[in-house]
This record gives C-alpha cells, structure tokens and sequence, in this order.
C-alpha cells in the first residue's frame, strides 16, 4: 500500500499511530484500488498511443472511438484516485509510484500492426474485468457501496469496449 512514512507521536500520555502505519479494516481494498488505477492509467496510455499510430482503411473511426477510450481511461483513473483519497489514503506520486503498483499481467503493444494493436488493447480490457471481479468482494466486505457502483460502470463499460473492438477486428 502506498502511504506516508509519518513517525508515531505522544498526544499526553496516548501514543498515536497514524492511519497509514496501523493496520486498517480497508487497506486491501486500498492497495486493490491503487492497482487498478495503476492499470487505468496504463490503459490510457496505450489507447492514446494506439489513436496516434493506428493505420488501416478504418482509420478515422478507430482514431476517433480510442481519443473517446483515452479520455474515459482518464476520467476513470481519476475516480479511482478520488476514492483512495476520500478514504484517506494517498496515491503514488509519480509514474514510477503507478508502475511499482502495476498488476503483472498487462499486455504491451509489441507490433505497430493495427490488428495487433486492439487485439492487445481488447486482452487488457478483459483483464481489467478480471481485476473488478477480484476487487468486488472486498469492496462488499467493507460495504463501499460507492465503490461497488462504480466498479459495476467500470465492467459495463469495459465490455461495450471489448464488443465494439471484436466487431472492429472481424470486419478488418
């Protein structure tokens, strides 16, 4: 989990541990949702890159539907962001922070193949749907229900993209 490293401290005679050294009911959740906004954020990056290399005689849609993809990764990453900090924790501080956090199993474009490209960018897609089904549960445990909503949008969502890029991919 990333936290600040703040020393104990004596209020009169109570020792007084901060939050981010004692052992918290939410910290899995915590450490879940920085990963998956480590995951979000890789995703817009990719989807940005992808909008700027793709090529192929669908150039403009593919162009235009990964600008509206970056975008939403973007926002998404900033929602995730928002509930580690409205649960007063912090999140890395820098994209060295994010990759330390990163889940291993994220794709990397390795072709500038544009088939090669969305197929790469569907399998990361499918797998940020496996990482909400991990997280659900410790979400339900700690009863955010705000959390637990947006992590529903993030899988419908999420899968409207998988089906718009299998339907891209089988006419290409």
């Amino acid at each position: 989990m990333y936290s600040a490293e703040l020393p104990a401290v004596t209020e009169g005679t109570a020792m007084v541990i901060p939050h981010e050294k004692a052992i918290v009911p939410c910290s899995n959740l915590i450490q879940d949702l920085i990963r998956l906004a480590s995951f979000l954020k890789e995703l817009q990056t990719q989807s940005h890159l992808i909008h700027l290399n793709y090529e192929g005689s669908n150039f403009i849609p593919v162009h235009e539907f990964l600008k509206e993809r970056y975008e939403t990764h973007q926002e998404q990453f900033d929602t995730i962001g928002e509930f580690v900090r409205a649960m007063d924790f912090y999140m890395p501080m820098c994209a060295c922070g994010l990759k330390d956090e990163m889940p291993k199993c994220f794709n990397n474009v390795s072709s500038h193949d544009g088939r090669d490209m969305l197929m790469t960018y569907h399998s990361n897609l499918c797998d940020l749907c496996e990482m909400v089904c991990e997280i659900e549960p410790v979400a339900i445990e700690m009863k955010a229900m705000d959390v637990i909503h947006y992590l529903a949008e993030l899988m419908a969502d999420a899968n409207k993209t998988t089906w718009y890029l299998k339907a891209t991919l089988r006419c290409g």
